[in-house]
């Protein structure tokens, strides 16, 4: 189990969780401004499983944090921090999800053909060409495929993005195909809604309009199971607030508004 990133002071009492599964540095934006008024923890996850990853996250959080601890996540850490606060509910004060993918099977069959839409011919076939090279057991370094891909679907994904490098990104290819299969079997038969439906803590999602991953896929199942569970939609946003030109600000007043409901 590696060190979490630190930001900020102790006590450490919000958590932000990568996407992925096995994409670390993303949320690391996110953390570095939260932490001008709080400790912010960043646990970097990398076992081979579902559950291996519930217990990585949890053991990290309770030797680093202060439980029980705002909880963040985006897009797989969104499922991530449901999946923790199902199993280690005294871990998890309030949940905040961010592009959450969405938790039934039948929302999510649009989600590729919506990003490769966005993208140009060329880039198109570059993204079957590098989805095939992800699938070949000959090729024994997957992580410049893994990262590329996951550029292009990013630039599908945004929908005014500020100029600049994006953060740096640590793709473990080896982490999304152990990891990936099993969570996506959890939606299909289920089980992930299922689990979903037993967080007792507070929930609260934050989505932009843009994002392929459908508002609806979240909200109206959510709604249903959670009773306290409340949704933000960010116009002109795309899969991540942070970077979004238009969003930005109104992403990180609603994410501090909501922080400072537990502060207060």
């Amino acid at each position: 189990m590696d060190p979490p990133a630190t930001h900020g002071r102790p006590p450490f009492s919000t958590a932000v969780l990568h996407g992925g599964p096995g994409a670390a540095g993303e949320m690391a934006p996110v953390a570095r401004r939260l932490a001008a008024g709080r400790g912010v923890l960043e646990p970097f996850q990398s076992a081979a499983s579902v559950d291996g990853q519930i217990d990585e996250l949890g053991r990290t959080l309770r030797r680093y944090g202060r439980p029980p601890l705002t909880v963040i996540g985006f897009s797989w850490g969104a499922w991530l921090g449901l999946l923790l606060a199902a199993a280690h509910p005294d871990l998890v004060e309030k949940l905040i999800l961010i592009g959450c993918g969405p938790l039934e099977e039948p929302r999510a069959s649009r989600i590729e053909t919506v990003r490769l839409s966005r993208l140009a011919r060329h880039e198109r076939a570059e993204v079957r060409h590098l989805q095939q090279a992800c699938l070949d057991p000959a090729e024994k370094d997957k992580n410049a495929f893994w990262a590329r891909l996951g550029a292009l679907f990013s630039k599908a994904d945004a929908y005014d993005p500020l100029p600049g490098r994006p953060e740096p990104m640590d793709p473990q290819a080896e982490v999304f195909e152990s990891v990936w299969p099993e969570a996506a079997a959890l939606r299909k038969s289920g089980r992930l809604l299922e689990l979903a439906g037993r967080v007792a803590c507070p929930v609260r999602a934050i989505h932009g309009d843009f994002d392929p991953h459908p508002a609806a896929g979240v909200q109206e199942p959510l709604s249903r199971l959670l009773p306290d569970f409340r949704f933000h939609l960010l116009k002109n946003c795309g899969h991540k607030p942070w970077i979004e030109r238009q969003a930005r600000e109104a992403f990180f007043r609603t994410l501090e508004d909501e922080l400072d409901e537990i502060d207060g």
